[in-house]
Order: C-alpha cells, then sequence, then structure tokens
C-alpha cells in the first residue's frame, strides 16, 4: 500500500512515518508538507533516503497538485492542519485556510481521480470539536455520539473539516473516515506545546507558565499509540465512520506541571501562574470503546509515569534539535535541501 500522508513533517505526521517504515514493510509513505513554521524537514532527516519515503514540498491547497500525488497513492491520511489554539485566537484566518478549504481541496481532488471510489481517506481531527466536560462529573466521556460543540477558532475549523469529511461521504459515497484524538505527547513536538515547553523552559533556567488556576484536565495519548490506532482505521475502519482515539490517562495541567518538574528535579516555586487562556476549556476526556470493540485497538504506550518521563528524556537527550527549532534555525537546513532541488 502506498499511502500520501498530508504533514508529515509536523509532529504527529514525522512520528507516523519513523513508525510505519519501522514496523510496516508493506506500506510506503508520500509525505506532502508546506514546511509552515511547525512542518520541520529535521523531523525526518534520517530517514529522507529511505526507498519507501518520499517528500514532496508542497501545499494542500493545490488541487493540480493533489490530484496528481493522490493519483499515485491507494490512501491519504489527512494530518496536515493548523492545530494551536493560542496561535488561532491571534488569527483564525490561516486556520480556517488550512483546516477547512485544504481538507475541501484534497477531498475533490480525490474525487476527480477516483471516480469508483476505490482508494480511502482517513481524516485526522481532535477531540476538542466537542467542547468541553465538567470538572465535577468525571463519568462524562467524549465519544462518537457527542455533539459537536468547539469552542475556539481553532476546533472550530477543525470542526468545519469533519463535517465537509462526512458530507463528501455521504454525498458522493467516497471511503472516508474521521479520527478524533486527546492531546498527543512524544517526541519532535513543536515547543510551543506545553510538554515540550516546560521541559525546555526548565533546561534553559526559565520557569513554566501555568494557565490559570491548573485545574483543566485532559486525556494524553503518546503519538506512537495515536499512529498506531491511525493505521488501524485505515486498515480496518468503515467508510462513513468516525472513531475517537485517547489515552486512557486523564492528568490536569498542574498534575502535569507536577510530574514534569519531579522528571527534572525540580520544585515549586519554577511554576509561574499566567491569566487564564480565553475560552480555556476545562475538561477532555475519551471513551475509546468503539476503537476497542470493533478494530481491536487500546493505548499501550500512554500510561505515566513511563510515557512522560521517557518523553522528559527525549527533549532533556536532544536538546540541539529543540534549540534549533526555537529559533528557527533549521530553515537554512530547509533551504538547502528543498527548496533549491
Amino acid at each position: 500500500m502506498k499511502i500520501l500522508l498530508t504533514g508529515g513533517s509536523g509532529f504527529i505526521g514525522s512520528n507516523f512515518v519513523r513508525y510505519v517504515l519501522r514496523d510496516r514493510d508493506d506500506i510506503e509513505v508520500v509525505n506532502l508538507d508546506a514546511l509552515t513554521y511547525s512542518g520541520n524537514p529535521e523531523n525526518l532527516a534520517d530517514v529522507e533516503n529511505d526507498p519507501r519515503y518520499t517528500f514532496v514540498h508542497g501545499n494542500i491547497l493545490d488541487i493540480e497538485l493533489c490530484r496528481k500525488l493522490i493519483g499515485e497513492c491507494d490512501a491519504v491520511i489527512h494530518m496536515a492542519a493548523e492545530s494551536h489554539v493560542d496561535r488561532s485566537i491571534i488569527d483564525a484566518r490561516p486556520f480556517v485556510e488550512s483546516n477547512v478549504l485544504g481538507t475541501q481541496t484534497l477531498l475533490d481532488a480525490m474525487r476527480k481521480v477516483d471516480p469508483d471510489n476505490a482508494k480511502t481517506f482517513v481524516h485526522v481531527s481532535t477531540d476538542e470539536v466537542f467542547g468541553d466536560l465538567p470538572l465535577d462529573r468525571p463519568e462524562l466521556k467524549f465519544s462518537e455520539a457527542t455533539p459537536y460543540a468547539p469552542s475556539s477558532p481553532y476546533s472550530a475549523s477543525k470542526a468545519g473539516s469533519d463535517m465537509i469529511a462526512r458530507a463528501y461521504h455521504h454525498t458522493f459515497g467516497m471511503k472516508v473516515m474521521v479520527t478524533n484524538c486527546s492531546n498527543n505527547f512524544g517526541p519532535y513536538q513543536f515547543p510551543e506545546k506545553v510538554i515540550p515547553l516546560f521541559v525546555t523552559n526548565l533546561i534553559e533556567g526559565k520557569k513554566v507558565p501555568l494557565y490559570g488556576d491548573g485545574r483543566n484536565v485532559r486525556d494524553w495519548l503518546h503519538v506512537e499509540d495515536h499512529n498506531e490506532a491511525v493505521l488501524a482505521v485505515l486498515e480496518k475502519g468503515e467508510p462513513g465512520e468516525s472513531y475517537c482515539i485517547g489515552g486512557n490517562n486523564e492528568r490536569s495541567n498542574l498534575e502535569l506541571t507536577h510530574a514534569i518538574l519531579g522528571a527534572m528535579g525540580k520544585d515549586e516555586s519554577w511554576i509561574e501562574p499566567v491569566k487564564d487562556r480565553l475560552g480555556h476549556d476545562r475538561r477532555y476526556a475519551i471513551d475509546a470503546t468503539k476503537l476497542k470493540t470493533q478494530l481491536g485497538w487500546e493505548p499501550t504506550r500512554s500510561a505515566w509515569p513511563a510515557a512522560l518521563e521517557s518523553t522528559v528524556k527525549w527533549y532533556v537527550d536532544h536538546a540541539e534539535w529543540w534549540k534549533r527549532v526555537k529559533s528557527g534555525a533549521y530553515r537554512g537546513y530547509y533551504e538547502q535541501q528543498y527548496v533549491n532541488r
């Protein structure tokens, strides 16, 4: 099978490429990535010469390029997205353009080159489309039946892209499936996200900024568990269905902060309380029963403390990587390797 992966140079995508090349010798991956600020070619520098991996520098809004690449592949896993809530609050337009129009462009391209609907399209989304849950009702969790109620410009744009994906299945009979995952963690995550931000701040002698009262709860999912689930959906899922992917690992932001401080040998004096994010959702939690009962998947890599400690250690051991990312120095690598080809 040959997969077109969009956004494969980002955090989740680059881990997907590495996971497939390591564990599945029957799959080839074509990575289409625009290499915007969080798409880093260094993330896959160690596999760029693998014969089962191809990088294409391009934008999912380029319908002719998308048609060409989809025509050469058996399936699409669509991960390319703008994904940072704080950035969407500052400027929502890039989120609508990439997440909504980009998804629509890919689906139109696939419809043109695959009139018999032989190819599969997996649209990778987020649990944030469901809004939030109350802190005092731990029995409540998101499932595939939960109504959409997005709270931020980012989650609204992802909700829009989910709806478009489902509409193309219903209207055109395309083999489209949607996944909604909880918060990912692991190697190669852009250091604006909370875990790499906190770890790298502490290494640099800076305090960690904790939003509000720190009681907001997230279900933490290791990126390899996530990618294993996405591949299971691609290979065994039912067209038109959606699948929630969770780590069975709910933690408050304060608990997360203390765990990182403990792993780094720091105390509470390194916490800097900051004004809460606008519209900050209180709790996310996933019920992944459908994935377990129908596709036989459940998380095996997400449990703390081991999974968090190994992630913290990765950032400690890869300071050269995140320092280049924070400084933007990897752009020089990008210019040398791709733009001038």
